[in-house]
């Protein structure tokens, strides 16, 4: 084939999306895009639900102190202890998301080779607590930090974001999470209804 065809395919190919091209890196064929319907489930659980295999890399786990924010989320005194989990979630091994979330004292002990082989959700039912409800906020930004290089994006792309406070079946916050997502692969489904 001519160097010209090989092109107008490749372009063809970008314009349907199923190539996206990036500058520095090259063009990479563009995984199907994770849609997610706004409901009480993890990531980790949509992705296996939907036939992928998440993997987790371990950013950060260790026990910290609650400031304004998280105490507020988690209803905790402020210099409370919490657990902080940051992860990068891999789906097929292509970055996804950077997941960061507070727990409080009492789940300190949580590991990361549990949230690595089960993920928080599936590990926070096996110590016996049931998450009913959930306050959500979803957003966007432009990424900051370390957040392109790990989502291998160009620097201060735009993110998606999600903020969540679970609560358990007392009412209990058992959890506050502060996720962003690649936009090219990821998206947000809701239904809407009529009043």
């Amino acid at each position: 084939l001519s160097r010209p065809t090989v092109r107008r395919a490749i372009q063809e190919l970008v314009d349907k999306g199923l190539l996206v091209r990036r500058r520095g890196i090259g063009t990479q064929v563009v995984h199907g895009q994770i849609n997610r319907k706004v409901e009480l489930t993890s990531l980790f659980d949509d992705l296996v639900n939907s036939g992928q295999t998440p993997t987790s890399k371990m950013l950060e786990v260790r026990r910290t102190t609650a400031d304004s924010k998280i105490a507020n989320h988690l209803g905790v005194r402020v210099g409370s202890p919490v657990l902080l989990i940051r992860r990068l979630r891999f789906a097929e091994n292509v970055p996804v998301s950077i997941l960061e979330n507070w727990l409080p004292a009492e789940f300190i002990d949580i590991d990361a080779a549990s949230l690595n082989e089960h993920g928080l959700y599936r590990v926070l039912r096996s110590r016996g607590v049931t998450i009913r409800v959930a306050k959500q906020k979803i957003g966007a930004r432009k990424a900051h930090g370390d957040e392109s290089d790990l989502l291998d994006l160009e620097k201060n792309s735009a993110l998606l974001t999600m903020d969540r406070t679970a609560y358990d079946d007392s009412g209990r916050a058992v959890e506050f999470g502060h996720h962003c997502y690649r936009p090219d692969l990821y998206s947000f489904e809701v239904t809407l209804v009529e009043k």
